[in-house]
């Protein structure tokens, strides 16, 4: 993957990882859920951006707790909670370009309706691309990779048929 987009060894693995793909849906997810109270784009922003903070936070504690627990406490506190912000960083870059949409709408540069359904839209290509990628590292086959990125997107059709059915 890093060879053929030319990013680095370091940015693939953050990209690649469980992190990104739930925070990804999890994006997707609270677009869906801060449609329902007003439906603009500033509204989505502010929901989706406080989310993933929130989650990037439980999710280091959690990970610097389950670390200690694991080395009854010799890994230290400082090496746990590093571990696991580095472990996670996945989440907070899967939420970029979705955010970076959002905002489009809420400078006015595009329709609130048309930033909101694009972020949910370009959530679930990214799903699709990651899946088929993650899977490309280990197997040079066609259908695991198309199964994959299957699977993978079609965690985000779920919640754009949800937003299709709770708005519509």
């Amino acid at each position: 993957m890093a060879d053929d987009l030319r990013i680095t060894p370091r940015v693939a693995r953050i990209l690649t990882s469980e992190e990104s793909v739930y925070g990804l849906i999890l994006v997707s997810g609270m677009i869906v859920v801060s449609g329902t109270v007003a439906g603009t784009s500033i509204n989505a922003l502010v929901t989706v951006a406080v989310t993933v903070i929130v989650f990037y936070l439980a999710h280091v504690y959690a990970g610097t707790l389950g670390r200690l627990a694991a080395t009854d406490g010799s890994a230290g506190l400082g090496a746990s909670i590093r571990a696991a912000a580095r472990h996670s960083r996945g989440m907070l870059a899967a939420s970029v370009a979705p955010l970076a949409i959002l905002l489009l709408g809420t400078t006015d540069l595009v329709d609130d309706t048309v930033a909101i359904w694009s972020a949910l839209i370009a959530n679930t290509v990214l799903l699709g691309v990651l899946g088929w990628i993650v899977v490309a590292r280990w197997s040079t086959r066609w259908w695991p990779r198309l199964l994959s990125a299957v699977i993978t997107a079609g965690f985000g059709l779920v919640l754009i048929a949800l937003k299709a059915i709770i708005h519509h």
